[in-house]
């Protein structure tokens, strides 16, 4: 099993908007490169993409939640 980790700290956000659907729900495909969600910081926001390609995500934590530099985002099989 790979971890997605945070890569700082901020809120993490799982949509691009509050009117759109999220970038993936749990059990969707991971490909490397994939945006899973935003993490923002004063008023900017980072694209978090996965560094492992993977089936069956779950994410750990809900959409804006706040998080710190490494805490696990989601799980792939």
């Amino acid at each position: 099993m790979a971890q997605i980790l945070s890569p700082l700290p901020g809120t993490f956000y799982r949509t691009p908007a509050p009117d759109k659907p999220p970038y993936k729900a749990d059990g969707d495909t991971v490909a490397v490169g994939d945006v899973i969600g935003l993490i923002e910081v004063m008023k900017s926001y980072i694209e978090v993409t996965s560094d492992v390609a993977g089936t069956n995500i779950r994410f750990s934590v809900d959409n804006e939640e706040p998080v710190m530099a490494g805490t696990p985002l989601a799980d792939l099989d």
